[in-house]
């Protein structure tokens, strides 16, 4: 017998499948055009947090989150076999402006209470920074040690080798069986959206772009509104876009085209590397724009995991480690504004 169903395998899917098979439990994942095959597909791989500030419990959720994901990935990547090309190696923030410049040395201030000592939020010169470092019409930046860095497609394949060494695999369809959480996406969203007849969540559009370049273990890059990736296996991924109206979710066009120029124009080194790939897809944001965890609206006794949109990733250890307690153990430790009241 299974112990839980868990429908959809991108991240969120695959973390919750993974945590509770940690757990002891009997797990089966159903999906049927497999893992990763919707936006946890992507390329860029940013582990990025919210700025220092304001706090609240979706910032706090996903600080605690990004500190765990090293174990996270340490452990998944020791049982499969296969790395996720997970790195905790920092970012670096051209400041563009004075006033810009003044903001980031408070969230330096508060950085040192909100990060609690385990990562720094620090504006150094640029000289300070490193040769990898961006111009900087200030000549400082921000140079935070809580982003960290993966890649989304390996890190999909590295959780199904892990998955599959604990006996769990990835089917296309079979029955239900025992507690169900949904995770499906955009989906999902579109299913609540037409049960309730009003906007839920929807899907927002990225593009990214992924560059022959082999940067080195250097710490990511946000310049010009642009992530900069660099990944383990001599690539770098720039992204993404953010459309709302489109009327292709898979298509590249010159959105794209003017995220590559405006990567190599803050970056100069990039100029010259070949475009390997180009990428498209569509993530689920919820109308709270915070994941929407706990019980389903809509099916009575099961459970949905969704609205990952662009901090899916980095959100996915405490995501799974949460939800890992609500199906096991009935134990509710999610945060009100992550309900899905929230958004209903």
């Amino acid at each position: 017998m299974v112990d839980v169903t868990v429908r959809g395998a991108g991240i969120f899917g695959l973390s919750i499948a993974w945590t509770c098979a940690r757990r002891g439990a009997k797990v089966q994942v159903v999906d049927p055009v497999g893992p990763g095959a919707g936006s946890s597909g992507g390329l860029v791989g940013a582990l990025a947090p919210h700025v220092p500030e304001n706090w609240n419990a979706k910032k706090a959720f996903q600080f605690e989150s990004i500190i765990m994901a090293e174990r996270f990935w340490t452990q998944i990547e020791a049982t499969g076999g296969v790395s996720a090309g997970y790195g905790r190696l920092g970012r670096i923030q051209p400041i563009p402006d004075q006033r810009t410049l003044n903001l980031a040395r408070q969230r330096q201030i508060t950085a040192a209470e909100l990060w609690q000592g385990r990562a720094e939020w620090r504006v150094v010169e640029t000289a300070e920074a490193g040769s990898w470092c961006p111009p900087s019409p200030t000549g400082y930046v921000i140079h935070d040690t809580l982003t960290a860095r993966m890649h989304p497609r390996r890190a999909c394949a590295a959780l199904v080798a892990a998955l599959s060494v604990m006996g769990v695999e990835v089917l296309t369809e079979v029955p239900d069986q025992g507690r169900v959480v949904h995770a499906t996406g955009l989906a999902g969203l579109q299913e609540l959206n037409e049960a309730f007849g009003k906007t839920i969540g929807n899907g927002v559009k990225g593009q990214a772009a992924l560059l022959r370049f082999d940067a080195g273990a250097v710490p990511q890059l946000f310049a010009d509104a642009v992530h900069i990736v660099p990944h383990a296996d001599g690539t770098l991924a720039v992204g993404s876009t953010s459309e709302r109206d489109y009327d292709d979710p898979t298509s590249t066009d010159s959105a794209l085209d003017d995220v590559i120029d405006r990567a190599m124009r803050a970056v100069p080194v990039l100029h010259g590397a070949e475009v390997i790939e180009r990428w498209a897809g569509v993530r689920p944001r919820s109308k709270s724009r915070a994941p929407m965890l706990g019980a389903h609206p809509l099916h009575q006794g099961q459970f949905i995991a969704n609205g990952g949109f662009k901090i899916g990733f980095g959100m996915a250890p405490k995501v799974a480690d949460v939800m890992a307690d609500l199906i096991l153990e009935d134990r509710d430790s999610i945060p009100d504004d992550f309900r899905p009241e929230a958004s209903l």
